[in-house]
């Protein structure tokens, strides 16, 4: 049975691997500072896979970065079709069959301005169809502060709206 691996142990391997093990994971990921994190990914999996049972092999830390590496571009795709996605629809927050186009881009402009913890409430209120108390459990804030947080969101895109609805 392999002895568990020392600290001592464990910062002798690094000294002799980091080097080539952060360069191959340079080379593997589309953004360099991604790098790291990955090959500290890498190293977590590959000791945990190891079972501690002692310093892992080349080969498997090695393959364990290229498989990180991927992951990491595919979720960085899938992120970035999302975002284009929802960047790419005219109706991100109203539809359009219910406010002209000119009131719809007033109330978008106007949702955007709000400080982010009064949009939140106003849009778990309107869009979401919660009440107080869901508002608040989902935000973790008392039924009452959600309350006064929508009431103070509704109050902000009024003053922000006055000319549109004027």
């Amino acid at each position: 049975m392999e002895e568990i691996p020392s600290p001592e142990d464990w910062q002798q391997w690094l000294e002799e691997n980091a080097s080539r093990l952060l360069l191959f994971a340079r080379q593997q990921c589309r953004v360099a500072l991604d790098a790291e994190d990955v090959l500290q990914e890498a190293l977590v999996e590959a000791w945990n896979r190891t079972g501690n049972r002692g310093l892992p092999p080349l080969p498997l830390v090695f393959a364990t970065i290229r498989r990180r590496a991927i992951d990491r571009a595919r979720s960085d795709d899938r992120r970035r079709n999302r975002e284009e996605t929802i960047s790419s629809t005219d109706e991100a927050w109203f539809d359009t069959s219910v406010v002209d186009a000119e009131m719809r881009e007033q109330m978008e402009s106007g949702m955007k301005e709000l400080r982010e913890i009064y949009r939140e409430a106003v849009t778990l209120k309107i869009w979401g169809g919660l009440t107080f108390d869901e508002i608040g459990n989902v935000l973790e804030i008392s039924p009452n502060t959600a309350a006064s947080r929508y009431r103070y969101g509704i109050e902000a895109l009024r003053k922000n709206l006055k000319s549109v609805l004027a």
